[in-house]
């Protein structure tokens, strides 16, 4: 019987492990496909009164689907054109130092240096090219897990609850409720602080003359809408458009709207404005709240943003618990 409970559990490790070897490259896109499905809930619950359950849930994923796949084929379209031209324009600026007269001991250096250069430039942007076809096959996963939750959020919803343990049933309830609150003001904060972020981005373009008035409030809306996508935020577009500047020659431009986007558009925000208001609104400390999203943003990656608040205040609710039965059990309360 013993033999038979350790080849059993050993199975059970081996079909565990090699499901999250398959499971294991698509964490993050199903993590925010679910996430996205959260803040669209509420639309969907209006329209399917409408259109029905399904039905709902298949328009809202397949507008936001195409949304996505038309503004990625634009990101890439124009970040191909900038690559290039600044891989042309690295080459001739080291052409044209090589023509200098300065002394060889220098010359010798920038020619090393170009060698070195030069090829990772290439490389990387080659392999972000090739990298293309796996990010398009995330961006499938990630929209399909979101149409997923929308469809079946009612079933989810209910499985979860049926998983609580009856005898610790209220302490079940507590997690669950505490979790859907700071949740609930993550999704809320997300929501605020892009649209601020969408609004001083379209600013920034305007201020440093990038380009006209038109192509600032596409800037703008790019920023809200890659707020929402994985591997995709607000700093692509400052970026875009200091690597704009510094391929013209507007190395002070270049600068300035580089320090603008760090500071008002992405990251900054998202570590010091986005914490406050998510402290706001779900009733926590806001270091608790900072240091749940530096620290799950170091340890589990961009979805450590959103997992290291709700880790944390799960932490409050177990140590409540904690503290409420040492002091009805004479025998608990004993221990220091």
């Amino acid at each position: 019987m013993k033999a038979e409970n350790v080849v059993l559990a050993i199975a059970v490790a081996l079909v565990i492990y090699v499901a999250w070897r398959v499971v294991h490259p698509f964490v993050t896109p199903v993590f925010f496909g679910f996430i996205l499905g959260y803040a669209f809930y509420p639309l969907h619950r209006k329209l399917r009164g409408k259109l029905g359950n399904r039905e709902s849930a298949l328009l809202i994923s397949v507008s936001v689907l195409v949304l996505g796949f038309l503004l990625t084929f634009e990101l890439v379209m124009i970040s191909v054109q900038v690559f290039a031209s600044f891989y042309h324009n690295l080459i001739h600026l080291f052409s044209w130092l090589m023509t200098l007269p300065l002394p060889s001991d220098v010359l010798h250096f920038l020619q090393n240096f170009r060698e070195q250069v030069i090829p990772k430039v290439a490389d990387y942007i080659s392999r972000g090219a090739f990298s293309m076809p796996w990010y398009l096959l995330q961006l499938f996963v990630f929209f399909f897990t979101f149409y997923y939750s929308l469809a079946y959020g009612d079933e989810i919803s209910t499985q979860i609850r049926s998983l609580l343990p009856e005898r610790n049933r209220e302490l079940g309830e507590e997690i669950l409720r505490s979790v859907n609150k700071t949740l609930s003001a993550l999704v809320r904060a997300w929501l605020l602080l892009n649209v601020a972020k969408s609004i001083m981005m379209t600013l920034g373009f305007i201020v440093f003359r990038v380009s006209t008035l038109y192509t600032a409030v596409v800037a703008g809306f790019l920023t809200f809408v890659f707020s929402f996508v994985p591997l995709f935020e607000g700093w692509m577009i400052w970026l875009a458009a200091a690597i704009y500047f510094a391929v013209k020659g507007a190395y002070l431009h270049s600068i300035g709207i580089a320090l603008y986007g760090f500071t008002l558009v992405s990251p900054m925000p998202d570590y010091t404005i986005r914490p406050m208001l998510v402290a706001r609104d779900a009733e926590l400390d806001e270091t608790l709240v900072f240091i749940g999203m530096i620290g799950g943003t170091w340890a589990m990656g961009l979805k450590g943003l959103i997992i290291g608040p709700i880790i944390l205040n799960l932490l409050l609710v177990l140590l409540k618990e904690w503290k409420r039965l040492t002091k009805s059990s004479p025998r608990l309360s004993s221990y220091p």
